[in-house]
C-alpha cells in the first residue's frame, strides 16, 4: 500500500467557464498536502511505455490504485455538485496511469496537431494532475471554427468527426508541431497553466490539448518532462 498523499483541507478551488457554451473547467490548487510522494512514485516508476494505439504522444505508466482512490474520495462530490450529475448514477473509474510527453514535433501524427476529446459520454470526465515543479505548458479548450463545437456529445460525433475530416483533406492540414493557440482550424477558447500541485477537472467530451512548449516539455525523463497524472471516471 502507497503512503497516503494527503489531501489539503486549505486548497484553493477556481471554477473557469469555458467557451461560448460556459462550460465548467475546475482548477484546485495545492490539492495535495505531500505532492512529492506522487512526484517520486512517477519519477521512480520504470513502466513507462509509448502509446502505440492511442493518440498521446508520449509514454505513459499505471498509477497506484491507492492515489486514484484518495483523489476521487476527496473530489467526486464536487464534480457531481458542479456538473449536475444524477443523483441515481454511480462513479465508474476507468483508467489512471501517469503521462509523460516524449515525442518530437516533427513526428506527430495529423490527429495529434489537433484538439481532441476522450469521450461523448454525457458524464464521463478527465482529472489532470500537474506532477513536475517545473515550468511547463499547461492545458488548452478549443473551439471547432466551422461547426462552432466545443463539446462532441453522441449527437454531435459524426458530424464533427466528417467535418474535421473534410477540412484536413481538402481545406487545409494542421500546420507542423503541437496546437498552442488559435489556428484556421480552432480557437482557443481558454487555457489553465501548468502549476505543481494543481489539479484540473473537465468533461472529456470537451475539445482540449496540452499546450506543449518544445523546449521544455518534451523528454524521456519523467524528472524533467511535462508529467501528469490522469484519471478518467464515468457516472452510469
Amino acid at each position: 500500500m502507497s503512503l497516503p498523499l494527503g489531501i489539503n483541507p486549505n486548497k484553493v478551488l477556481s471554477i473557469k467557464l469555458v467557451g461560448a457554451e460556459q462550460t465548467p473547467v475546475i482548477v484546485i490548487d495545492d490539492v495535495l498536502l505531500r505532492p512529492e510522494l506522487i512526484e517520486t512514485d512517477a519519477c521512480s516508476n520504470n513502466g513507462f511505455t509509448r502509446d502505440e494505439k492511442g493518440f498521446y504522444p508520449g509514454a505513459r505508466s499505471s498509477m497506484p490504485k491507492d492515489y486514484i482512490i484518495e483523489i476521487l474520495r476527496a473530489t467526486y462530490q464536487q464534480i457531481a455538485q458542479v456538473y449536475k450529475v444524477p443523483t441515481a448514477l454511480q462513479l465508474k473509474p476507468q483508467a489512471g496511469y501517469y503521462s509523460l510527453v516524449t515525442k518530437a514535433e516533427s513526428a506527430l501524427s495529423t490527429l495529434q496537431r489537433i484538439p481532441h476529446f476522450d469521450a461523448v459520454q454525457p458524464h464521463y470526465f478527465a482529472l489532470l494532475l500537474y506532477v513536475n515543479p517545473r515550468a511547463h505548458g499547461g492545458t488548452g479548450f478549443f473551439r471547432d471554427n466551422t461547426t462552432q463545437f466545443e463539446r462532441i456529445t453522441r449527437e454531435k460525433e459524426q458530424y464533427y468527426l466528417d467535418s474535421a475530416a473534410h477540412y484536413i483533406n481538402h481545406v487545409a492540414s494542421p500546420q507542423a508541431g503541437y496546437i498552442c493557440d488559435s489556428t484556421q482550424q480552432f480557437t482557443l477558447t481558454e487555457h489553465v497553466d501548468y502549476r505543481p500541485n494543481r489539479l484540473v477537472i473537465y468533461p472529456g467530451n470537451l475539445l482540449h490539448s496540452g499546450l506543449i512548449n518544445p523546449q521544455t516539455d518534451i523528454s524521456l525523463d519523467p524528472k524533467n518532462g511535462r508529467l501528469t497524472a490522469n484519471i478518467f471516471i464515468n457516472f452510469k
